[in-house]
């Protein structure tokens, strides 16, 4: 990968925390990093880590050779039929991060034949800990590899069936947020029963944090771990019944079934 050229095209939230894990943790040098944006002010301390900073998105194509489009559904084919002509076949592998927007949608923008993934991270890619869902329907199992290394640069990376990339953006990439409100929830908790709020969240924090490894590492449960928590009778169970009497899974659930509907309004 440190021999590649790497452009993201749109630097909003998720593109800037992309340029930044990739700063951070990529094994490619910080020159070969472009990043594009329409008004570049808002992006211009990138330029201090020695990235390349433009607003012309067909200048960044030409001189990079993987291009992650970090456009909005509504904006991405048509951006993409304006720089069709810089598209090289054999030469670009083009990765899109946008939502709803098809394999087959994006060939028919460029037009011609070119290697195309679809990829879905979120922002935790600012902190290299990103998941990423890839799918493609390349069969060069190079490009592939370099993908998956690309992402796996700022977290880890899963190939799964395009069929299921809308899935993976409300999992992974709205779940983000789910994660975050449930985490807002327990520091007022926290403030509620004596903490003020900093403490509080510096142990939610960790808490959050523990719970997630305890999973990574020991592969397992979530409830096996519930089950080491809650003796009989305990604080533990009661608030977790609690919850549960107030709909929490269920609330949860419905929140992300929810957002995966909307995708196709």
């Amino acid at each position: 990968m440190n021999n590649k050229r790497i452009a993201v095209i749109g630097c909003g939230n998720l593109g800037s925390a992309i340029v930044q894990g990739l700063i951070d943790h990529a094994d490619v040098s910080n020159e070969n990093i472009t990043a594009t944006k329409r008004h570049i002010e808002s992006i211009q301390h990138f330029a201090t880590e020695g990235v390349r900073i433009t607003s012309d998105n067909a200048k960044a194509i030409q001189e990079s050779d993987i291009i992650l489009v970090a456009l909005k559904p509504y904006n991405i084919l048509e951006t993409l039929q304006e720089v069709q002509q810089e598209i090289e076949p054999g030469r670009h592998t083009i990765i899109s991060l946008a939502t709803g927007v098809s394999l087959d949608e994006l060939h028919g923008a460029i037009g011609h034949h070119v290697e195309i993934f679809r990829a879905m991270p979120n922002t935790a890619a600012d902190v290299s800990e990103s998941v990423t869902c890839i799918c493609t329907d390349s069969t060069d199992s190079q490009r592939s590899q370099e993908v998956e290394e690309l992402f796996n640069s700022i977290g880890s990376s899963i190939f799964i069936e395009e069929e299921l990339m809308e899935s993976a953006t409300i999992l992974g990439a709205c779940g983000i947020a789910y994660v975050l409100r449930f985490m807002r929830a327990m520091v007022q908790g926290g403030i509620e029963i004596g903490f003020d709020a900093d403490t509080a969240t510096r142990i939610v924090n960790q808490t959050v944090k523990g719970a997630s490894e305890l999973l990574i590492q020991r592969d397992s449960h979530p409830e096996e771990e519930i089950d080491k928590v809650t003796t009989p009778k305990g604080c533990t169970i009661t608030g977790l019944n609690q919850m549960e009497h107030h709909g929490f899974s269920s609330a949860l659930i419905q929140g992300i079934v929810a957002s995966f509907n909307k995708i196709d309004d």
